[in-house]
């Protein structure tokens, strides 16, 4: 599987396109026509000042035909946990402009807020984790933004990818050990082993 072969491609945001997808690609041109227990001690300042920049920034989507059909076929497997047809594409949009931006797979974030939250944009956990990803509420302190609120789909997306993307440039490509920190059990491969389970099961069927 790419995501535990191949460690040149942790970061990048464009994995090879299924099968399922080249099909469906083909149709479509045819007929003319896609926490977490974040560390709390010591705050590292450069991803305090990540996230700052972050929570300011908003980009398209570069291309636009591939994220639509990547919308489409992951709508489907989201169906189950997202029943409304609406709010479940709103989220995929979301989590795919999330993932791009900081140049992670959008699957890969897919299958760690299934670990975390199973879509239920309200969890919080026993430590006080909230929302999807599950982000920890000191970093709106932290980053001087106390208002913003974890549960709003987009700040938690922007958060939790943001933060994943700094474990995993501090670890070097190592996506074993960024899961590990971003759950807080650094030295331990349970946690990285549920989100790769939920990859293999639903976000990257070939």
């Amino acid at each position: 599987m790419w995501w535990r072969t191949s460690s040149r491609n942790w970061g990048s945001s464009n994995p090879p396109v299924p099968a399922r997808l080249l099909c469906l690609l083909l149709a479509l041109i045819l007929w003319g026509g896609a926490a977490a227990a974040q560390e709390r001690h010591p705050v590292q300042p450069e991803l305090r000042e990540r996230l700052k920049d972050a929570v300011e920034r908003s980009e398209s989507f570069e291309n636009r035909f591939v994220a639509q059909v990547w919308l489409m076929d992951m709508s489907q497997r989201l169906a189950s946990q997202v029943q409304d047809y609406d709010e479940r594409l709103e989220l995929l949009r979301q989590v795919h402009f999330e993932a791009q931006r900081v140049n992670l797979r959008p699957e890969l974030v897919l299958a760690v807020i299934e670990v975390e939250s199973n879509f239920n944009r309200y969890a919080i956990s026993p430590v006080g984790a909230r929302g999807l990803m599950q982000i920890m509420p000191f970093w709106l302190e932290e980053i001087g933004r106390p208002d913003d609120n974890l549960f709003e789909v987009e700040t938690n997306l922007r958060f939790g990818t943001t933060i994943l993307r700094h474990y995993l440039d501090k670890e070097n490509g190592d996506l074993t050990r960024a899961l590990a920190r971003y759950n807080g059990s650094l030295g331990q491969t349970w946690y990285p082993e549920r989100v790769y389970r939920a990859m293999e099961k639903r976000w990257y069927r070939h």
